[in-house]
């Protein structure tokens, strides 16, 4: 599979390629266009092909893309048939609610539990998934050669709660915490979660619409 100098742009593209053939085929949609896809997913067909010829060739011309087919070859490209293995860290409203309603978090990878600091909800369970004292997440992490660690806690902990982590030999963190974390030069992976930042987005493509608006 060809894979040479990625844009970051593209690769944040195929999580959206990834969600909207899921749609299609839970509504029986056996195949689809470029053109067709760029006009549900307001991008062009020539992005689209743009975008999956960087990792060859996926469709026919005359026929579009089989919907199945490039769904499995896109979750291939996202590391999503490896299963990696996940925890979440703080087991709070926001962590509660990820493992409540992203089910890719269970379904995509080995959700191994979750871990909290707070005596009441240790040994209860999240949709089935156990949660730990974080006072063992180190051990926890080394055992269990954890890949990933979702970190939903408060900002104040972020900090200590990543260099447990690090030292653990986590390989990617998922960070929500709303600050940013510093994991040293040869740390693991991390994807920081802000948002505030798509609501500033919002507010700023809706000033912009204001002041159009009053130059009329």
């Amino acid at each position: 599979m060809k894979r040479t100098n990625i844009s970051n742009n593209v690769i944040r593209r195929l999580p959206r390629y990834l969600r909207k053939l899921d749609d299609l085929a839970s509504r029986g949609e056996e195949r689809i266009s470029s053109d067709k896809l760029g006009r549900q997913m307001g991008l062009t067909p020539s992005q689209i092909r743009q975008d999956f010829s960087c990792f060859g060739e996926f469709g026919q011309q005359g026929y579009g893309y089989n919907v199945d087919s490039l769904r499995k070859e896109i979750g291939q490209i996202l590391g999503t048939y490896r299963d990696y293995s996940a925890i979440l860290v703080g087991a709070g409203n926001l962590g509660t609610a990820l493992v409540q309603n992203f089910e890719f978090i269970i379904e995509g990878y080995s959700f191994l539990g979750a871990f909290d600091v707070r005596p009441e909800v240790i040994g209860k369970d999240i949709s089935g998934f156990p949660i730990y004292d974080v006072a063992g997440v180190g051990d926890f992490v080394r055992e269990h050669k954890v890949d990933i660690a979702i970190l939903t806690v408060p900002r104040e902990a972020a900090q200590d709660l990543t260099d447990v982590l690090v030292e653990a030999g986590i390989r990617a963190i998922w960070n929500f915490t709303n600050t940013e974390i510093s994991v040293g030069e040869n740390g693991p992976l991390v994807e920081s979660i802000h948002f505030a930042d798509s609501l500033l987005v919002l507010t700023y493509h809706l000033a912009e619409l204001d002041d159009a608006n009053k130059k009329k």
